[in-house]
């Protein structure tokens, strides 16, 4: 499946509702004050970052969105299940990330 298959398929997921949250999404969300709907309108424009095809609870991958009011959310999902899996959902924040598209290098 290509990058644009995966995101489309994606957002599709998202605007059917079709998802649910692992323990440690609903945890992070909580802990970050990220309501659901803010998810939905990230899910809805994202974009691809980072690929993972060989992850143990599947292939999954990172995708980078905004919400209405601009604020920049990382959702680690899966890409081949029937529905949305959301894995962890955070706001990138330096130091790992200096922008929301740049992950800082490993020393």
């Amino acid at each position: 499946m290509g990058a644009e298959d995966v995101v489309g398929r994606i957002r599709q997921q998202a605007a059917e509702r079709s998802l649910r949250l692992t323990l440690h999404a609903h945890q992070e969300m909580v802990q970050e004050s990220i309501a659901i709907e803010e998810v939905l309108e990230a899910l809805a424009g994202c974009e691809l970052l980072e690929e993972y095809p060989d992850d143990r609870r599947g292939p999954s991958c990172l995708v980078l969105g905004y919400t209405a009011l601009e604020r920049p959310l990382h959702m680690v999902c899966t890409t081949q299940q029937p529905v949305l899996i959301l894995i962890t959902v955070y706001e990138p924040m330096p130091p790992k990330w200096p922008s929301p598209t740049q992950r800082r290098p490993i020393a």
